[in-house]
């Protein structure tokens, strides 16, 4: 038996000698990829890239001088609350639900594991405290959302019943111009009364509403941070702000947004005349709605939020808003120092993974080096 094992031994040194002269390049070993027991994990799922749908204007908002800093986007923990200093720390906000949209609470830090570009990086900072959060309220006064004022009022009144007492609002509405109703309050009267202001007027400058909000009032607030936007969708007439610009500096921030989508096409051209030799007025047609829609959705996504439509959720706005204020309370805070520095402009890529089967993840899945300025 012995000489016949010696035997495929010898040919098998001799083809791989012979392979070795042959002038072959060894190939190149695949990059790894996660290893996923869909039986033993649960994972946050990566967003698709999106493609530039129109052209944009500069993006000025994340710095005064148009200076992109060096060092990643800073993040550090003091009492366990997020602040912005000026260091490495990449801290992600995760919310995790199982399959009927119930909150998974009681993880541990030794639960999770976090990968950046496929390769599993070091946990330095996990927290779970109940904090408190600032939201601005960003309500949509165009004339488009005319038929729906009230209830968008009535909305954004159910939303604040649902905070506590340490959290905080300011509100802002929007049409052709952006009003900041109420600067950052406890206050609820304050608020009540700021809501009521409300009121329609021409135009629908969303994505600088976006830009303001995001890198002129919440830039400068340390802590949790989200955006309740009412909105249908539809801009006519930023001139500060894009599409890309806004989903790009979404993207950089470190504030969840959640809109409210509210479909106003029909109630919209109802009101318009018919008459076909007459050209589309802007902001009316389907397409410009559909352009809207999406806007929505990759907001929300991007920044780790969801979109809400008033018709479409199972208890009504009441229970959208319970939801929303029980996720920016009892999210995971998970913290990182990458194990490999980038250049500042880099995307890098985000995966969150838990050690139970069967859960929904939800997290932003990217970041942007040196994209965070400090206030």
């Amino acid at each position: 038996m012995t000489r016949f094992t010696v035997i495929p031994l010898f040919v098998a040194a001799l083809f791989s000698t012979l392979s070795a002269q042959s002038g072959r390049n060894p190939q190149p070993a695949p990059t790894p990829s996660i290893p996923v027991d869909a039986a033993v994990f649960s994972e946050s799922q990566p967003q698709p890239r999106r493609n530039a749908l129109r052209p944009q204007p500069p993006l000025q908002s994340l710095s005064p001088k148009g200076n992109i800093p060096a060092a990643p986007r800073a993040a550090a923990i003091g009492g366990e609350e997020i602040i912005r200093v000026d260091t490495n720390l990449i801290t992600i906000p995760v919310s995790v639900f199982d399959r009927n949209g119930i909150y998974i609470p009681n993880l541990k830090q030794v639960d999770f594991k976090i990968f950046e570009d496929g390769k599993e990086q070091q946990i330095e900072y996990f927290g779970t405290a109940d904090k408190p959060f600032t939201v601005v309220l960003l309500l949509d006064t165009s004339p488009s959302t005319e038929y729906k004022i009230e209830e968008i009022r009535r909305a954004a009144i159910a939303f604040v019943d649902q905070l506590k007492q340490a959290d905080k609002v300011m509100v802002i509405e929007f049409d052709g111009n952006i009003h900041v109703l109420s600067e950052v309050t406890g206050d609820r009267q304050k608020i009540y009364k700021a809501i009521g202001k409300a009121d329609f007027g021409g135009g629908t400058s969303l994505y600088d509403a976006v830009d303001f909000s995001l890198g002129k009032r919440l830039n400068k607030i340390a802590g949790r941070k989200a955006i309740v936007l009412f909105t249908d969708g539809v801009d006519t007439t930023s001139s500060k702000a894009g599409y890309d610009s806004t989903l790009n500096l979404a993207e950089e921030s470190d504030t969840l947004i959640f809109p409210i989508y509210y479909n106003t096409f029909l109630e919209t051209n109802r009101s318009l005349n018919s008459d076909p030799d007459e050209p589309d007025a802007p902001g009316t047609t389907a397409e410009e709605y559909a352009v809207g829609k999406k806007y929505l959705d990759e907001l929300s996504a991007y920044t780790g939020g969801r979109v809400f439509r008033p018709e479409a959720t199972p208890g009504g706005l009441t229970a959208a808003f319970e939801g929303i204020a029980e996720e920016l309370r009892r999210q995971y805070n998970i913290g990182y120092v990458p194990a490999e520095a980038g250049t500042a402009g880099q995307r890098k890529q985000i995966k969150v993974r838990v050690n139970r089967p069967n859960l929904v993840l939800r997290a932003r899945d990217s970041y942007i080096v040196g994209a965070q300025v400090k206030p």
